[in-house]
């Protein structure tokens, strides 16, 4: 693109100002006269024109090295560079995005509870607020983890709207390649344990349920008989394309579209996550892109 426009340039029509050369060529030569007589004393003549005409090969030899580079080549060769560098970095991103599935022979390790973060007793009796201090200062030190209190009312609105619609799809935006999709399961692992597993919907199409999850949002019930809290604690996995802002984002949508964040747009987007789970033909990509856009 720089070539061309360079060469746009200078095909346009331009005023040219001619400048007595010849003149000015003589007033140089008066300045550095002194210089050139040493000059040519030091290689063995005897006045400036035979310094000249020593060196007259060897400027006519600087002259062809310096006319032998092409500008608009060289932009040229620059930009199918780039071009390709573009190229060979969104292939290796692309293929950056596609896991391994997980192995299904290896035994499926038990899922974990409040009490693998926490020490259970000892928190129960907190008050609220010490509570929710301590559980968030559990994760402040990793950089890839989220962690949040959730209200038992809000917990029950979200738990419901979970269980009718234990699946869904999400746009994230992308600035070159428009939105990727992902993929939200819910899985109600143990009585005081449900997750919400994301995971891009191009490994979720490859590996079905051997897909891997790229984050896994884990809410703890164990609380709810002493205090009117479930804890909520997440992770986005290392070896994934996906930064932690993009994470942070998919996370904001399942609380929207699930219900959690009461909005003039709430019912819009129920109303498309009751449509996904009936396969109902209101479904639509343009409007799920749409609210998923949206600022209510």
């Amino acid at each position: 693109m720089f070539a061309k426009n360079l060469t746009r340039l200078l095909s346009k029509p331009t005023a040219i100002r001619f400048y007595a050369t010849a003149s000015k060529n003589e007033s140089v030569l008066d300045r550095y006269r002194s210089q050139l007589q040493q000059k040519a004393k030091e290689v063995g003549v005897s006045s400036i024109e035979e310094l000249k005409e020593s060196l007259k090969d060897e400027i006519s030899t600087k002259k062809k090295e310096m006319n032998a580079v092409d500008p608009l080549e060289d932009l040229e060769s620059f930009e199918k560079e780039q071009a390709e560098k573009l190229r060979q970095r969104k292939a290796d991103q692309k293929n950056s995005k596609i896991r391994d599935a997980i192995d299904a022979s290896i035994p499926k390790a038990p899922y974990k509870t409040l009490s693998s973060f926490v020490d259970v007793e000892k928190i129960r009796q907190l008050p609220e607020k010490e509570l929710k201090f301590i559980w968030k200062a559990r994760f402040d030190s990793n950089e890839r983890a989220m962690s949040a209190a959730l209200s038992s009312s809000q917990f029950a609105t979200l738990f419901a709207n979970a269980f009718k619609n234990p699946s869904f799809v999400l746009p994230l935006p992308k600035d070159e390649s428009g939105y990727e999709m992902h993929f939200v399961q819910w899985s109600f692992v143990g009585p005081q344990t449900t997750h919400c597993m994301l995971t891009s919907l191009a490994e979720y199409k490859l590996h079905k349920e051997y897909a891997k999850p790229h984050t896994t949002l884990m809410f703890h019930q164990e609380l709810l008989g002493d205090s009117d809290v479930v804890l909520m604690n997440g992770q986005l996995e290392q070896d994934v394309a996906l930064s932690m802002d993009e994470a942070s984002l998919l996370v904001l949508n399942v609380q929207r579209f699930y219900g959690l964040m009461e909005s003039a747009g709430t019912e819009r987007k129920l109303a498309l996550l009751k449509a996904f789970t009936q396969g109902d033909s209101s479904f639509n990509m343009e409007k799920l892109i749409e609210e998923t856009a949206s600022l209510d």
